[in-house]
């Protein structure tokens, strides 16, 4: 056969030692950088940060907002189309470079904005995360008493709010006056024609009544102000000063020392979650029938993708961080296969979860499970913890739930 020429024997030559120094290079930063104790860690917190507090408030909201199963699908599409690969990606830099989310981009110094993007979206995530999780501690401490100060209304909150418990609304008053004087109460057709023609009274059902779960948020926890001018902003509230004091410590408890330190609670704070997640799963129809033609509103496809990143944390530089402690050599493909999947699957559990606690409230009340359904804060600070109160032992319960919700940011963070 033809003889190799120099030239490509030196070409080998130069390709060979470009790789040796690039080995070279990383292990000496392994050294320099660390890695991380043992692979259950990486994968563990890759799957904390992850699968946090949008898995249970957001993706809920937003599966139920855009039809059920056909969100599901469309998030689906988006994942294995746009997700894991950009997910698979970022750990590649992360573990072939050694460098964080800033100086990974040395590779390219003109996207050197796109890390410093990175690090500071992090941090306005961080700090919001953590005002979420002084709001659950709160809620963790308030659940240790013999009646949940969310059940009730007190009578400021009757006189000022119209304060009422959530009670499914008396039947419609009709004509057959022997049923209804068996009634305790009936509620008034609207119709006068109809309303002055019975015999008895009929009771005007209150149509801006709030619930005593709705006023304990708004006007204990974080006892709202009527606006943002400085005589309406009022002074520090002290019992939620303490509990993001507290969130704040129990972080810096976590990181420092490290990835030696995070690896290790990671191995309850990533697994906790899922038990009580599991422990509350019951089987609902309207999650898992999608009404189709929603799929063809764009907007199910917007919400699915800003969903998508911000669930799998992609373009939020941590990913990176994370794939640069790994050895060089690491088999990081499969590793973003499980931790992508496992944000899915956390999202499909929390979306059975949430869909059960609607469902079992609107059949209590008599009404729509969209009349009960809220996002965000409603959600996690109104409607299930209204929810939890119906509960056998409400207050284990409660402590439960709010410190899988506390272990969920603490874990993003």
């Amino acid at each position: 056969g033809q003889q190799p020429s120099i030239k490509d024997s030196d070409d080998r030559s130069s390709r060979r030692d470009s790789e040796e120094e690039v080995t070279s290079r990383a292990s000496s930063d392994e050294v320099e950088r660390g890695t991380w104790g043992h692979k259950a860690e990486f994968i563990l917190s890759c799957i904390g940060l992850s699968v946090g507090l949008g898995n249970v408030w957001r993706f809920p909201y937003l599966a139920f907002k855009n039809g059920g199963a056909a969100f599901v699908i469309a998030y689906l599409i988006l994942q294995i189309l746009i997700g894991k690969p950009m997910y698979f990606m970022e750990l590649v830099m992360g573990q072939f470079s050694g460098k964080g989310p800033t100086r990974v981009w040395d590779m390219n110094p003109s996207a050197k904005g796109i890390g410093v993007s990175m690090c500071i979206i992090s941090l306005i995530v961080a700090i919001y995360y953590n005002v979420i999780m002084a709001y659950t501690l709160f809620y963790f401490f308030s659940s240790m008493q013999g009646t949940l100060p969310w059940t009730e209304c007190t009578q400021e909150w009757i006189d000022n709010y119209s304060c009422a418990k959530r009670v499914a609304d008396p039947p419609l008053c009709t004509n057959n006056n022997t049923y209804n004087e068996m009634l305790e109460a009936c509620k008034c057709t609207g119709n006068y024609s109809v309303d002055s023609q019975l015999t008895v009274n009929c009771t005007q059902v209150l149509t801006n009544a709030t619930t005593a779960a709705e006023n304990f948020f708004l006007r204990e926890v974080i006892q709202k102000s009527e606006g943002i001018e400085p005589e309406n902003m009022g002074n520090p509230l002290w019992k939620l000063t303490l509990c993001l004091l507290a969130s704040w410590l129990v972080v810096i408890f976590c990181l420092f020392k490290g990835i030696k330190g995070s690896g290790k609670v990671v191995y309850f704070t990533a697994t906790f979650p899922y038990v009580i997640l599991l422990i509350l799963l019951i089987r609902v129809k309207f999650f898992i029938v999608p009404e189709w033609e929603k799929l063809q509103d764009i907007s199910v496809w917007v919400d699915a993708a800003g969903q998508m990143f911000f669930s799998l944390s992609v373009s939020f530089g941590g990913i990176i961080m994370f794939g640069s402690y790994n050895k060089f050599r690491n088999q990081v493909y499969y590793d973003s296969l499980l931790v992508s999947s496992m944000d899915l699957v956390t999202s499909l559990i929390a979306g059975f979860v949430v869909f059960t606690t609607f469902g079992g409230m609107a059949k209590i009340i008599n009404k729509k499970v969209s009349e009960v359904a809220k996002a965000g804060y409603g959600l996690a600070f109104v409607v299930y913890p209204e929810a939890l109160s119906n509960l056998p032992v409400p207050q284990l319960w409660s402590v439960l739930f709010f410190f899988m919700l506390f272990t969920l940011g603490l874990d993003s963070e």
